[in-house]
């Protein structure tokens, strides 16, 4: 066919030896001088796969994953090379597709392409799969602890009350690790809601005390989040037995290992629209999504979505649609999502500094020796983009941890999670961050247009 006709062509033109093993899949050798050769051309042939392709109203695209063995390491026979090629296959495609992921044994991974928004899957097969593999690891554990990332927004908390009513369905005992100590302003007004549900509230415990309550046959569930270094207990998942890992954001280099169950699409608009997916498979005669849980669910894909203007699909209206058939309380998200003054007027005096950079990107900045939540960065970059002429906003802060961080956001069109990644951090390609240590605000600035400049011609930026 036409692809196949164009990677033949690429592979002729610059000696690689291309084996066709499926309809989808391909396998090439090739030397490590020419790998280096394409390097430097940034794999056009995966821009020129997507473009000619979508001129012809069928738009595909091409993902590849190479390994190699260096001089300088200990000998690799290539079964070795083998698995580290599918690795980065795998993780290409886990990033959201149109991707090359290069990287050997104990080298850094570089990663070219990922110009564009991974498309909507138009099929539930794999949410319904998903659902039914879960069951079974449900039905095996004696427990299920589920935990979302640090500093927990709606999205994460209404992951956490979906995984564990499915947990509740299965007539297992269930427990949302989460740390109040990292509450926003949003967080814990819905916790003083939940404080009224004494079984709810009871489930909700901090990580030391997950740490006692941790069995060998616990089932461990992330959501909203795949490095286990940004996990509300990294060391609950490091001790894990049991794993799995449920996320919309494209996968990063860290990753654990060997999880039970990877439910990783970067297509959905959130973590709570793949829960939502999974709780309406299950069996009709189990007890019901609470109204509480059905409200945070909804409340997460208005606040991931903007209020369903950014990353939103025909599945988000679809998720949404039974939350609020379930009982969603559309006026109790209004009053949990409501804004402090404070928070509006630090908003207001970020966007002062607004300063503009080739090709629509905006950045404001913090003071060096004043400190702003990390939800008033995150909202200052949302706010940013429905600002004309501005495509792509990067906001640097200083955290209350002590460290510098960046929040990032674009309309979709322009790669913000390969900027925050090359400066240690990851996310979403239009909603990512970063958070670095020992350094200025201003150092922090001129890094992150450092950055911009050198990979800004292969990110649309």
């Amino acid at each position: 066919n036409f692809v196949t006709n164009q990677l033949t062509s690429w592979a002729n033109h610059n000696n690689i030896y291309l084996k066709r093993v499926s309809s989808d899949r391909f396998v090439a050798f090739l030397d490590k001088n020419i790998l280096s050769e394409l390097e430097k051309t940034k794999f056009e042939i995966i821009d020129r796969v997507r473009e000619t392709t979508a001129q012809q109203n069928t738009p595909l695209t091409v993902s590849m994953g190479f390994s190699y063995a260096d001089d300088t390491q200990e000998e690799m026979h290539y079964g070795e090379i083998a698995k580290f090629a599918q690795d980065n296959l795998d993780l290409a495609l886990g990033r959201g597709g149109d991707q090359v992921v290069v990287r050997s044994k104990n080298e850094e991974t570089r990663f070219y392409g990922g110009k564009s928004n991974p498309l909507e899957k138009r099929t539930r097969v794999r949410s319904r799969m998903v659902s039914q593999a879960l069951e079974n690891l449900i039905a095996e554990a004696d427990q299920v602890m589920v935990m979302g990332h640090q500093y927990p927004d709606m999205d994460c908390i209404g992951g956490c009350l979906g995984i564990r009513r499915i947990a509740k369905m299965h007539g297992k005992t269930s427990w949302i690790v989460t740390n109040p100590e990292q509450y926003s302003h949003d967080i814990k007004k819905l916790m003083e809601v939940i404080k009224d549900n004494e079984r709810l509230s009871s489930a909700i415990v901090n990580p030391e005390m997950a740490e006692a309550l941790l069995t060998e046959n616990t089932l461990v569930i992330i959501v909203d989040v795949s490095k286990p270094s940004l996990c509300a207990a990294p060391s609950i998942v490091k001790r894990a037995n049991k794993l799995v890992i449920i996320d919309h954001h494209r996968r990063g280099e860290e990753f654990p290992e060997n999880p039970d169950l990877v439910y990783i699409e970067p297509y959905a608009s959130s973590a709570g629209e793949l829960i939502t997916e999974l709780l309406e498979y299950q069996s009709e005669d189990a007890e019901k999504l609470q109204p509480i849980e059905a409200t945070t669910l909804l409340a997460g894909i208005i606040v991931d979505t903007r209020n369903f203007t950014l990353r939103t699909g025909s599945r988000t209206f679809d998720t949404a649609s039974y939350l609020k058939s379930v009982g969603a309380d559309t006026i109790l998200i209004q009053r949990l999502l409501k804004e402090n003054v404070d928070t509006y007027l630090m908003r207001s005096h970020l966007l002062n500094s607004l300063e503009m950079l080739p090709n629509n990107v905006g950045i404001v900045h913090g003071e060096e020796n004043t400190v702003y939540p990390t939800v008033v960065a995150a909202q200052t970059a949302d706010m940013m983009l429905s600002m004309e002429n501005i495509d792509a906003s990067f906001v640097v802060t200083k955290r209350n941890d002590g460290r510098v961080g960046i929040s990032a956001r674009s309309l979709g069109n322009k790669n913000v999670q390969r900027v925050m990644e090359k400066m240690g951090g990851g996310g979403h390609l239009s909603n990512a961050a970063t958070q670095l240590s020992d350094i200025t605000i201003e150092d922090a600035i001129r890094q992150l247009i450092q950055v911009i400049e050198e990979i800004g011609s292969e990110i649309n930026l």
